[in-house]
């Protein structure tokens, strides 16, 4: 589980790294970054966009969990990072849990620059 300090709830942030953050996307993701501010001492921020067109509610909420739970591992590498929104894509709920770290992976580096 991500830990409550790392949950993206606000709503202006999670359109702000969506709208003006850099981006990556592969077959099952599309990961989207807002960099901080120099003086921002704040802890990285993720949240999650998994639609309708992923599957049932089952797949979504399976889809998620399988997110934060390799979001988690990725934490500790964000530094001066403000806000990580990922997007599901409906391939990502037949993908195994070994293409969503790959492709989270990729996608992180690319966005990280």
């Amino acid at each position: 589980m991500l830990p409550a300090v790392h949950r993206l709830t606000d709503g202006d942030v999670f359109r702000q790294a969506a709208r003006r953050g850099r981006r990556a996307a592969s077959r099952t993701l599309v990961v989207h970054l807002l960099r901080a501010d120099e003086a921002c001492a704040e802890p990285v921020r993720v949240g999650f966009v998994v639609s309708k067109a992923v599957g049932n509610a089952v797949s979504r909420n399976r889809v998620k969990r399988r997110l934060r739970h390799l979001v988690r591992e990725q934490v500790p590498l964000l530094h001066g990072v403000t806000a990580v929104v990922v997007r599901a894509l409906p391939p990502s709920a037949a993908a195994s849990s070994a293409e969503l770290r790959a492709d989270l992976g990729r996608c992180l580096e690319v966005v990280r620059g």
